[in-house]
C-alpha cells in the first residue's frame, strides 16, 4: 500500500507582524497543578482486586468517618478504584470558579466507566489544598472483553475526565511584581525577538523602561504614573497589544514516521544540482488450483504463484540556482515531478551536500 505523504509549505510573508501577548507571557502569570489521591465508586465490576491492597484500606478508612466499621477480610472492591486526580488551576482563578480535571487509575481497574468520584483535595507543591473535586467521570470510549476473550476496545478507559470537575478553595499565588518590575517571558527564546519586544516597549512609551536580559527575558520598569493599582492593568495591556516582528530560526522539520514536511520561512537553498531516479517495484500473487484427478484420494491444494517487476524510470537532472523564498523551494521541488514521499530523501540530501541552509530537525 503506497502511503501518502504531505509537503506542508509555510509560507514567507514580508511584514508578519503580531503581538506581545502571542509570543510572550507575564513572569508569575502561569497556571498552577495541583493532584489528589481519591476513590471512584460505581463501577460495574472493572474496579480493582484484592490485589491492590491500598484500595481496600481506603475504602476503610473511608467508611470509618462516616461511623462505620468493617473488617477488610471479607471486603470486595470490585465497584471501587483508587485514583489519582489532576488538574490545573489558571491564575487569577477566584474562590467558587470550577476547572476540569483528569482521572488516571492506579490500581489493576480495568475500566472507570460509569464511575463517580468522591469528594478529593487536590494540593499543589507546596500542600495547600486548593480546590476539591468530585463528580461523574466521562470516558469517551469502551472496552468489552467477550466469553471468549475477544477484546474490543476504543481509547484508554482506565482514565477519564470529569469537566468542570473541580471548585477551587483558594486561589493561587500571583507575583506580578518584583522591584516595581515586571518581566516578560518568551514563550520561544530569540535574543532578536527579545530586543526587537524591547524596543518596541520603550517607543510606545517614548521612556527607556525595557531592557532585554536574555533570550527570553525582557524587564519592564513600571512608571510611576502607572504604579496605582487602578492602573497597573492598563499598563500591561497596552504592553500585550504591542505589534512587534518576531525572528524565526530557518528550520525544515521533518516527521518520518507520518511522513510530514514543513519548511518554515527564510528557508534557502544554494545553487545545487539534483539527479533523481525513481524505482518502482510492482508484485503480484495469483492463485492457482491445483484439482486431483476424478475418484482418486487426492485434495485440491490452492497456491500463490508471486512475480516480481522492477523498473526504473529515466533519471532527470535538474539545475537549482540560489533560491530566497519558501514558494521558490515548492517550485523548484514541483519541477521534478517527484513524489511527496521523496522530498524528504531530497532534503536530507541537500542538508548534507551543505546547499540547504537552515536547521534540518528530523522527528
Amino acid at each position: 500500500m503506497r502511503r501518502l505523504i504531505f509537503l506542508i509549505l509555510l509560507c514567507q510573508s514580508l511584514s508578519f507582524s503580531t503581538r506581545i501577548k502571542d509570543i510572550a507571557y507575564i513572569k508569575g502569570t502561569a497556571g498552577y497543578q495541583v493532584i489528589g489521591y481519591g476513590l471512584v465508586v460505581g463501577l460495574n465490576g472493572t474496579g480493582d482486586t484484592r490485589r491492590a491492597s491500598f484500595t481496600v484500606q481506603s475504602v476503610v478508612s473511608m467508611l470509618k468517618r462516616f461511623g462505620i466499621t468493617v473488617t477488610d477480610e471479607n471486603l470486595r472492591t470490585r465497584n471501587v478504584a483508587a485514583v489519582m486526580v489532576i488538574a490545573t488551576i489558571p491564575p487569577f482563578a477566584k474562590e467558587g470558579s470550577s476547572v476540569d480535571v483528569i482521572v488516571s487509575s492506579i490500581g489493576d481497574a480495568t475500566s472507570l466507566h460509569g464511575g463517580s468520584l468522591l469528594m478529593t483535595p487536590l494540593a499543589g507543591a507546596d500542600g495547600t489544598v486548593y480546590a476539591v473535586a468530585q463528580g461523574p467521570i466521562s470516558i469517551g470510549g469502551f472496552g468489552i472483553i467477550t466469553a471468549t476473550g475477544t477484546e474490543y476496545r476504543r481509547n484508554v478507559t482506565t482514565t477519564g475526565r470529569i469537566p468542570n470537575g473541580a471548585i477551587i478553595e483558594k486561589p493561587i499565588p500571583v507575583n506580578l511584581f518584583n522591584d516595581d518590575k515586571i518581566e516578560l517571558v518568551l514563550r520561544q527564546a530569540d535574543f532578536t525577538t527579545a530586543k526587537r519586544i524591547a524596543d518596541s516597549i520603550n517607543s510606545k512609551f517614548n521612556l527607556n523602561i525595557a531592557y532585554a536580559i536574555d533570550a527570553s527575558s525582557i524587564f519592564i520598569k513600571v512608571p510611576e504614573n502607572f504604579k496605582s493599582n487602578d492602573k497597573i492593568v492598563d499598563f500591561i495591556s497596552q504592553i500585550e497589544s504591542i505589534d512587534v516582528q518576531p525572528d524565526a530560526v530557518a528550520k525544515v522539520v521533518i516527521n518520518e514516521r507520518t511522513g510530514t514536511i514543513v519548511v518554515g520561512e527564510n528557508v534557502t537553498i544554494s545553487p545545487v544540482a539534483i539527479s533523481h531516479g525513481g524505482i518502482h517495484i510492482e508484485i503480484q500473487a495469483v492463485p492457482v488450483i491445483s484439482q486431483p484427478a476424478p475418484f482418486s484420494l487426492g485434495r485440491t491444494v490452492v497456491t500463490q504463484l508471486t512475480t516480481v517487476n522492477v523498473y526504473q524510470d529515466t533519471t532527470i537532472v535538474s539545475a537549482i540556482e540560489g533560491v530566497a523564498t519558501v514558494q521558490d523551494i515548492a517550485r523548484a521541488l514541483n519541477a521534478l515531478k517527484v513524489l511527496p514521499r521523496d522530498i524528504i530523501a531530497i532534503f536530507q540530501a541537500l542538508k548534507e551536500a551543505g546547499a540547504l541552509k537552515a536547521e534540518l530537525i528530523i522527528m
